[in-house]
This record gives C-alpha cells, sequence and structure tokens, in this order.
C-alpha cells in the first residue's frame, strides 16, 4: 500500500473519460484528497446574497481527479472506504430562485453562513445540528463520450448525496473505462434527506479514501456499506442501495428490486422470502429531490438483522 496526496486545484465541473488524470495509484493504495467547497472557492465567509448570485455557476461542484487505479477495466468494480473526513471550520448554505423541493414558496435569494466546531454547530439556534462530513459526489467517468454537467447523479455513482457516505462507510461503484477515471468533490458538513432547500452544509473537505478492485463483478449502481459512525437520525450499519431516474415511483422500485436481488444474490434467499424481508425490514428514503428531474432514493437493510457478509469476497 502506498499513501498519496492530491490537491484540489485544478478541480473540474463536468463527467468526461477524455480528462487526464491527475493521479496514478494501484488498488490498495490510500489518497488523502482536497475537496474544495461546491462552489469552487467563490464562496468566502461575509460574502453577501447579492455577491453569491454574481458566482460563475459553471464551476459547481469543483471536482478533484481524476484518479487512475491501476487494473481497473469496465465490468469491474470500483471499492471506495472512506477512512477520514475533516472539514475547515465553516460553511454556507443558500436558497436560490427557481431552486430546490419548495421553491414555489421560497424564492427570494438568501446566503446563510455556518461556524462549525468539532463535531457540531449552533450557528442555527437553539438548533445544535451534529456534523457528520460527507462527499456529496463520488464517482467514476461515464460510459459515454463527451461532457456531461455534474448536477445529475448516476449509475456511475457522482452527485448521490447520500449523508451515509461519511467515514467509515465504504462505496461500490461500477467501472466503465480502462482505469475507472474516479473524482469526487461537493463536501457537506451536514445533510438532511432530499437536501431540499439545494444545499447541506457546504464546505470545504479533505477525505482520505482507499481504493480497492473487485475484477469482473457484475454491479448496476453504487452500493453503500454504512458504518455506525454516522448521525444519530442517518442509517447506521447497513447494506444500502442507491437508484436515480426521473419517475420517484419508479425509482423506488428499482431500488426495492435492486435489494431482493442482492438478497438473493449475496445471502440466499429465495424472492419471495426476499421480498417479504423488504417489507418488513427496508427502509426507502429520498436522498435527493433537488437535482430535478433526477430524483436519488436509496434503500437500506440494517446489517443487524442479516449473517455478517462480505459483497465481494476477496
Amino acid at each position: 500500500m502506498t499513501e498519496h496526496t492530491l490537491s484540489a486545484n485544478p478541480t473540474h465541473s463536468v463527467w468526461n473519460r477524455a480528462l487526464e488524470p491527475r493521479l496514478r495509484i494501484e488498488p490498495g493504495d490510500e489518497v488523502q484528497i482536497e475537496c474544495v467547497d461546491a462552489s469552487g472557492g467563490q464562496v468566502r465567509p461575509g460574502m453577501t446574497a447579492g455577491d453569491f448570485l454574481k458566482i460563475d455557476r459553471s464551476r459547481i461542484h469543483a471536482l478533484s481527479g481524476p484518479i487512475w487505479i491501476d487494473g481497473a477495466m469496465p465490468g469491474d468494480v470500483l471499492e471506495v472506504e472512506v477512512l477520514a473526513t475533516r472539514h475547515s471550520g465553516w460553511g454556507w448554505s443558500s436558497v436560490i430562485e427557481g431552486l430546490g423541493f419548495l421553491k414555489e414558496r421560497f424564492r427570494d435569494p438568501y446566503l446563510f453562513h455556518w461556524q462549525l466546531d468539532g463535531e457540531t454547530t449552533s450557528s442555527l439556534a437553539p438548533a445544535v445540528v451534529p456534523l457528520r462530513p460527507f462527499l456529496g459526489v463520488m464517482g467514476v467517468a461515464r460510459a459515454e463520450n463527451g461532457e456531461f454537467r455534474t448536477r445529475p447523479p448516476g449509475p456511475f455513482g457522482g452527485n448521490m448525496d447520500v449523508r451515509e457516505l461519511c467515514a467509515g462507510a465504504t462505496l461500490y461503484l461500477p467501472v466503465y473505462n480502462p482505469g475507472a477515471l474516479f473524482s469526487c468533490g461537493d463536501g457537506h458538513a451536514a445533510q438532511g434527506d432530499g437536501e431540499v432547500c439545494i444545499n447541506g452544509i457546504e464546505c470545504a473537505l479533505d477525505v482520505t479514501l482507499r481504493f480497492n478492485l473487485h475484477k469482473k463483478q457484475p454491479l448496476a449502481s453504487p452500493i453503500v456499506e454504512a458504518s455506525e459512525r454516522v448521525a444519530p437520525d442517518s442509517i447506521a450499519d447497513a447494506w444500502i442501495v442507491v437508484e436515480t431516474g426521473t419517475d420517484l415511483t419508479a425509482t423506488a422500485r428499482a431500488a426495492t428490486n435492486r435489494m431482493v436481488d442482492l438478497l438473493v444474490s449475496r445471502w440466499g434467499f429465495t424472492p419471495v422470502h426476499a421480498y417479504i424481508l423488504c417489507s418488513v425490514a427496508l427502509r426507502l428514503r429520498l436522498s435527493q429531490v433537488v437535482n430535478e428531474p433526477v430524483y436519488t432514493v436509496s434503500g437500506a437493510i440494517s446489517k443487524q438483522i442479516l449473517p455478517d457478509r462480505r459483497l465481494f469476497p476477496a
């Protein structure tokens, strides 16, 4: 195992498999990655809402990468372990006209600044918000040629905003290109399900990730292995499937189907028994509802009700 470092700049704000890798690593290596905030460092403490409206929105997400993982090929699975996260002590949230889940109600631009004190923030008194930093965007290069903005997530991962991806979690991604070409960014110090106003607590975030490969393993969409080190109201110590689509009902149905298939393939349930187990134990949650017309649904089953199992045996 080799340890690497990757600075944030130069960032990129598109998925494009033609982008040159900024770092080449071997499976098993760890990388300390510097990620600027989602604005690409344009939002600063004390900025007004008026100035916020003038930022260059083509720089939104400002991802670090791509990282080339030697040996990764289409049809493999990339395993990404989140070993550590470190926020910078400050973050922001906003309301933007025309965006957000309640955009018809909240039309006036607004910018809120957060002071992050270790593991909590009291900036929005009397609330005390627990901080469990995670990256809103983690993904590999898409299979198609061309440039694609980072706002919509997909089977490649991307802007999933699954808040269980904090330190201790593991993300599994299908590989579509040689080297996988992994990028990440959009740090959040905290986020509610749905990210309803369009932001979590947006912040610069340094992360330490470890990468591994599972050769020739079919995987339709991302899977998250959540840890116990999450916010009290998050899904702790669970297997989570992640689905993205333009129809909420169809996307929730796809997540349920994927969990049934996972229970059958990895734990040996019959399909009907897996279906019944989902009916009594599956937690369907809206991870994000603001990247219209694309929504993200997570389906989770606690590890406590299943025998211990490695998803991809070594």
